[in-house]
This record gives C-alpha cells, structure tokens and sequence, in this order.
C-alpha cells in the first residue's frame, strides 16, 4: 500500500512561478558543479542539469542541426556532365565526339525541395520544444517524487520511534504484572513490521534518487537530498482560461507545423510532374572527312506514362491525414486539460481537509490512546489502531498532495510551460 501511494505521490510542494516558466540553460555548470559536491538539490537546479545535460533533448537539438544540412541541399543545382564517345576504332574512319550536358529543372523543383526541406526543419524545431517540455515535466515528476520518498522515510523512521516506545512501555507494563505478556508480543511484531517498512521506504527513496539522476546522465545520485516545499498547494488558472489558452500547446504546435511539413511535400511531388529537359553542346571530329563539327541538343522526356501521379496522390492523401491528426490531438489534449483542472480542484479541497480536520482529529486520538495506555486505561491495541489511523491518515494527505501536484504538472505539460 505504502508503495502504491508512493507512486502517486511525485509532486509534493513545487512553486506555481517554477512550474510557469520553464528556466534558461545555464552555460556554466554551477548547478553541476554544485550537486557533484554532494549538496542539496533544488527543483532549480534539476531542472538547469536536465536542460543542459539530458541525451533525448541533445539529440532533439542534433536533429534540427541535422536538417539544416538538408536545406543546404534541397537548394543545389544538379551537376552538368560530360560525355566522350569514339565511333570507330580505326584511326582514318573514327569519328570522336565530345558534349557537356547540362540539365535544367522545370516546375520549380528547386525552390519546392528547399520549402519542404525547411518546413521539415520547422517540424524538428517543435518536436524540439515538446520534448523540452516533456522532459521538464518528467524532471519536476522525478524530483517530487525524491521529495516524496524523503517524507515518507521521515514519517516512518516517526513510526519506528513510537513502535519502540510501544515496546518499551509494553514490557515494563507486562514486567509490573498490569498486562498479560501477550501485549508485549505485539508490540515487539509492531516493531518489527515498522523497522521493515523503514527499510522498503529507504529503498524507494534510493531508487526515486537514481532515476531524478539519470534525467541527467548521471550514473548514481550525487546530493544529499532534495529540498522543497510540502505545503504550498499551486494555483491554476479556471478551466475556460486554460482551454482558450490550449492553441499554444507544444503538441498541436508541432501538428500544424506537420500539416505545413506535408503541404509543402504536396507542391514538391507536384513540380515533378513536370520534365526536366538537358541541354547539350559539343563537337565531333570526323577523322574520315578532316574536319570538326559543332553539335547542340535537347533532351525531353515524354511524360506518357509516369507523370508522378502516385507521389502526389500519396501526398494529398497524406496532408489531408495531417489535419485529421491535429484535430483529434485537439480534441485529446482538450479532454485532459479539462480532467486535469478537475483533479486539481478536488485534489486541493481534499488536501485541506485532511490537513484541517482529519489529521488534527487523528494525532489527538493518538496521544490521548498512547497517554491511556501508559496510565492503563487502555489496551495497546487501542494504541495500534490510533497510530494506524494517524500514519494512514498522513499517508492520504500526502498522497492528496501529490494528485494536486500531478494535476497542476499535467496541465503545464499540455500548456508547454
């Protein structure tokens, strides 16, 4: 159980102004310089590390370096050529004929090649700025989640602490002959059971630490913990305001910029409908006859047959797939957007809750069970159940914080802040 609420609990006090604005990379590596020391690691710094050090964002920006190499060759010209050709081999009857060819494009191929190559390099740019914000996300997800784990290794270390108080009041109790030794049996079990869950709870941290650190590349964690906020609950803005502001989404961004990609795909294929024609000039010398003569050429395919019907049509078809794409992630990211703002606002109303009346309610029951049992009011299963109750208690206010936290990331993804 104890697992499960550590999963959803991966956003536990993230400042709305950190969520908002997504920071610059940092050129020099302070923020390195400072987790490799060994201190404590902020959401600021992650995030600074991520950007500046996270493979998937290197080769997101490889890529529209890469395409800009395509650019630089959708808008050369073809290359002329040269032919020799001898007919005849005998020396007094050859004739030798030398030509430069050069070929000419028709339909604007060139200018159509470097418009697609260059809404291609678009599309690299926005699938650039979505990783970005996607790899954010999962940064701030991995780094409330350490967060996370940190708390509930305080809380149950808490555990342990009142479980060897339990035994110890229990066995000076069976030793006074007030309870039977059964009580302390189960105190020494409760103890046990809370020495294993600080165990697992350690191991969650440690495996919530390497996976903050590989965002970065790094191979093992290198802070001492991560230090945030576990209170500040973040402000969103109302449902109507966020869907009007769901065009500027990175997702629909690289849709549209996907849709421009294949309309420009459509117009290359269409140019090739068009024939190229080659230009020829040259001279050949007639051994035979003692003289040289001067030869000119054009070539002009037929378009009969292949007129690049099936490219165009694979195109047009594939444009129009484009929009259909767009306007289903349109609908898609609408739909979260709106579940999103929903959680949040349950998620908050619950959070407080919780951390005005239950949780008040459930350490009273605790202290007053614990001072009864010691006075002998009480059994020490009265004491189990109270703490029970107060652990599990603290587990859903935290867990509640970390739905509001996971909402209010959700919707800074889809929003690309």
């Amino acid at each position: 159980m104890r697992c499960c609420l550590l999963g959803l609990a991966l956003a536990l006090g993230i400042p709305a102004v950190a969520l908002a604005q997504p920071p610059a990379p940092d050129p020099h590596p302070y923020f390195e310089q400072q987790t490799l020391a060994g201190g404590p690691l902020t959401l600021e710094s992650a995030l600074s590390l991520t950007a500046s050090h996270n493979a998937s964002l290197a080769a997101a920006r490889k890529e529209v370096e890469a395409l800009q190499g395509a650019i630089t060759q959708a808008g050369l010209l073809p290359n002329p050529d040269v032919s020799i050709r001898m007919e005849d081999t005998r020396r007094d009857a050859r004739t030798t004929i030398a030509e430069f060819g050069i070929p000419i494009e028709l339909g604007g191929k060139r200018s159509a090649r470097i418009d697609a190559a260059e809404r291609a390099r678009g599309v690299a740019i926005a699938d650039l700025t979505l990783a970005r914000a996607n790899i954010r996300a999962a940064t701030v997800s991995a780094f409330f989640n350490v967060l996370m784990a940190q708390e509930d290794v305080r809380l149950t270390q808490g555990a342990v602490e009142v479980a060897a108080r339990a035994e110890d009041v229990a066995t000076r109790r069976v030793a006074s002959g007030k309870v039977a030794p059964l009580e302390e049996t189960r105190a020494r079990v409760e103890r046990a059971n809370a020495d294993l869950a600080l165990g697992q709870s350690k191991a969650v941290l440690e495996s919530a630490r390497v996976s903050l650190s590989a965002l970065w590349g790094a191979s093992a964690p290198q802070f001492s913990e991560a230090v945030g906020d576990l209170e500040s609950l973040p402000e969103r803005s109302p449902i109507s305001t966020l869907l009007a502001q769901l065009d500027n989404s990175p997702e629909l961004i690289v849709g549209r910029m996907e849709i421009e990609r294949r309309q420009a795909t459509v117009q290359l294929e269409r140019s090739r409908q068009y024939p190229d024609i080659r230009i020829t000039a040259g001279a050949q010398r007639d051994y035979a006859l003692g003289r040289n003569q001067a030869i000119v050429g054009l070539s002009i395919p037929l378009p009969i047959f292949n007129r690049n019907q099936g490219n165009l049509y694979e195109a047009t078809v594939r444009a129009d797939q484009a929009e259909d794409q767009l306007q289903a992630t349109r609908i898609r990211l609408g739909q979260e957007l709106q579940q999103a703002a929903s959680r949040l606002v349950f998620a908050k109303a619950a959070a407080s809750t919780l951390r005005l009346s239950v949780l008040p309610g459930a350490q009273q029951a605790y202290e007053v069970a614990t001072l009864g049992f010691e006075a002998g009011k009480f059994s020490f299963l009265d004491v189990l159940d109270a703490q029970r109750t107060l652990f599990q208690a603290r587990l859903r206010y935290l867990s509640n914080l970390a739905d509001t936290y996971q909402a209010a990331i959700a919707i800074d993804r889809i929003l690309g802040r």
